[in-house]
């Protein structure tokens, strides 16, 4: 009898840890603690993040992403931000008279907040490995606009925003 509960105990702790295994590989928890997204995504939103889309695929047009940006916090570490793929390689970026252009065509963004886009930026190639980004806040997002920003490389996404946990009454897949 003891033993057979022993084993029941053994196999709960390996598949408990298994399971934890797994999300912590596969997904990320994240708090939103700025507006830069705003009205997608609002301050204290819980996100899970996917961290393997872009081991698997490749990043889309109007994904939103998590990402190390060259900004360093006080503990040394890099700031994550999160921000909208406006740009993937290949594409040609150009902001004008507060429209977005991609491939000469204007974006419809109907997700943004207001209707303009600050900040003129001459027709810009995005290379291979990089991605050209933007909050949907446009007033108030440190995005590819900015130099201390720019171009980021695919390769400091942490992931693309999958759920909103929190609040409640907001459950559901981010689009």
């Amino acid at each position: 009898m003891v033993k057979n509960t022993i084993i029941e105990w053994i196999k709960t702790i390996v598949i408990s840890v298994f399971i934890a295994l797994v999300i912590i590989t596969f997904i990320r928890p994240t708090l939103v603690l700025e507006y830069s997204m705003y009205p997608t995504i609002q301050q204290y939103d819980y996100l899970i993040i996917n961290k393997i889309a872009y081991k698997v695929g490749e990043p889309k047009h109007g994904d939103i992403i998590v990402f190390k940006s060259n900004i360093l916090l006080e503990n040394g570490k890099n700031k994550r931000l999160i921000k909208r793929i406006i740009g993937v390689p290949g594409d040609i970026i150009e902001i004008k008279d507060g429209i977005v252009y991609r491939n000469g065509e204007a974006l419809d963004e109907p997700y943004i907040n207001g209707d303009y886009t600050s900040g003129n930026i001459e027709p810009t190639a995005i290379p291979e490995g990089k991605l050209f980004v933007m909050g949907d806040n446009r007033p108030n997002s440190m995005d590819s606009r900015s130099s201390q920003i720019g171009l980021i490389s695919i390769d400091s996404v942490v992931g693309n925003v999958l759920i909103r946990l929190f609040p409640f009454n907001k459950i559901g897949f981010v689009k």
